[in-house]
């Protein structure tokens, strides 16, 4: 995944703090609105809090003179007046059918030759005999249809030959109609979600995944992701707004959980979903997340996109020694607020303990690798404890329904059927509401021998500190952004309820 180098120490704070203020806040906010003629110079956190309130900017200036105001999304119960925004920002997902358009485009193949590629099981059987074969079978598919060069297109086929997923989408189970149909599905849902939107009269702005970014939140009065959980992690990640509402929609139910989206029937009945909104029947949720601080010397505060890596031609774990990030390491004396929000988890660890496929110097062989992290903890202000593990893990009640509760899940299998009550009730005790201001942490696989202890390995906290003592080692957000986190660094961990999510909570 990825590697660093040269990382004498850092500091790393992920700190948080409680506060109920946002109900009087908001109210204080539209009243003083309502009573000044403000429409002319309206801005868009004005905006953004009368959307909150259930009135477009029209409908409060009409009501400015009878003072009336809708109710603000901390209200608890029923969202009161409703929510109507006027300006609403659509990310959409990569589909895989996407994804493989760019890999396969980087060796100048055109969309007939990725459908020969998928589907043709020559190339499945040639990567069996061999890379040479496959090289000459690609160089054959790709002459005659470019204008490019021997050498270009050797080149283009290598790249692509050295990519560990090339050995074939048939031999995955996958075939190019497939792809093509789960993209045309997606792309019809979010058609349905961007015309509902537009035949409300609401401004909408459809970005990608490159396209998305601090511009584009500070612009729309609300955010809605289109894809899965994945998509809506990426449209929460630049939201700093509380008041921001960001509501995702499943746009393939038959493919993705969508757990942090809206129910799967309002994917095909997206107006009712507006007109509940309209009408306030529905709840806010407050998704509590974590902040993080970055601080020490030697310090790289440049995160690295995995989902971009994926895309690139050099591997996961040469990510943190890119030539373009040596130049930005600096020395942070000071805390400084890393610019991501964990909404699911925060995971610390070395770089190999979840990289399963090494290549060696034979094209045709892997082999697996795993390096135990090193590092010392303390939960809540506790002593230091040294530790060796797999990883630590510290979740949100978002992310306590994701990797944090299949870490420590007990299974059926382990135990005897008598049991299968206690198991249910203790794999129920690992799920807790998104919006309690509190973390679970857990300790991966954890090695206990006489240099090593295991006091706690999994727990409710309010605070979790870990030093650092790995070589290759990051700290990964919500398995989309990464940080180098080695020998030297300190982590604090903790929530602020500053940074909760606002969401959106319908019924089925």
């Amino acid at each position: 995944m990825f590697s660093s180098w040269g990382f004498p120490c850092g500091r790393i704070r992920l700190a948080g703090r409680t506060a109920a203020r946002c109900s009087a806040l908001v109210h204080q906010r539209t009243a003083a609105s309502s009573a000044t003629p403000w429409l002319p110079l309206l801005g868009g956190a004005h905006r953004r809090l009368l959307a909150l309130g259930g009135l477009s900017p029209f409908a409060a200036a009409a009501a400015a003179g009878r003072g009336a105001a809708g109710a603000a999304p901390c209200a608890s119960g029923a969202a009161g007046g409703g929510f109507r925004p006027s300006r609403v920002a659509v990310v959409v997902k990569t589909t895989r059918y996407e994804f493989e358009q760019q890999r396969y485009r980087y060796a100048g193949l055109s969309e007939e030759d990725l459908k020969q590629l998928v589907d043709d099981g020559r190339l499945t059987a040639d990567l069996a005999m061999g890379c040479a074969v496959t090289s000459i079978a690609l160089c054959n598919l790709l002459l005659p249809r470019t204008h490019q060069g021997i050498d270009q297109v050797l080149s283009g086929t290598l790249w692509i030959l050295q990519d560990q997923e090339i050995s074939g989408l048939a031999l995955k189970g996958s075939n190019y109609a497939g792809l093509l149909e789960r993209h045309r599905i997606h792309t019809k849902n979010v058609e349905h979600v961007v015309d509902s939107l537009r035949n409300e009269r609401i401004e909408v702005r459809l970005v990608k995944r490159r396209e998305y970014n601090e511009e584009t939140v500070r612009w729309a009065d609300a955010v809605i992701s289109a894809g899965g959980d994945g998509t809506m992690l990426l449209a929460a990640s630049k939201v700093f707004d509380k008041f921001k509402p960001v509501i995702g929609i499943n746009t393939d139910p038959e493919r993705s959980e969508g757990h942090l989206c809206l129910p799967v029937r309002y994917t095909h009945s997206f107006p009712e979903a507006l007109q509940k909104l309209y009408r306030g029947e529905f709840r806010w949720q407050w998704r509590q997340r974590i902040r993080l601080y970055l601080e020490g010397t030697g310090i790289n505060t440049t995160p690295v996109d995995l989902h971009e890596q994926q895309l690139s031609q050099e591997q996961h774990s040469r990510a943190h020694i890119n030539e373009r990030f040596q130049d930005q390491r600096s020395d942070i004396s000071g805390p400084h607020l890393l610019p991501v929000r964990a909404l699911n988890e925060v995971f610390i660890g070395e770089s190999l303990s979840s990289r399963e496929n090494f290549k060696s110097c034979k094209p045709s062989f892997k082999f697996s690798l795993h390096r135990a992290s090193y590092y010392e903890i303390s939960v809540d202000d506790g002593p230091w404890e040294k530790q060796k593990s797999s990883g630590l893990n510290v979740c949100t009640g978002t992310g306590s329904k994701a990797w944090s509760y299949n870490i420590n899940k007990v299974a059926h299998q382990a135990i005897e059927e008598i049991l299968k009550i206690v198991t249910n009730d203790y794999n129920e005790s690992l799920l807790y509401s998104p919006e309690e201001p509190k973390m679970f942490f857990s300790v991966r696989e954890p090695i206990v021998n006489r240099v090593f202890s295991s006091s706690r390995q999994r727990g409710f906290s309010s605070k979790v500190c870990v030093r650092s003592r790995c070589w290759d080692a990051c700290m990964v957000v919500d398995g989309g952004t990464s940080f180098e986190f080695n020998d030297g660094a300190i982590a604090s961990i903790l929530i602020d309820t500053e940074d909760s999510l606002c969401t959106v909570l319908l019924e089925e």
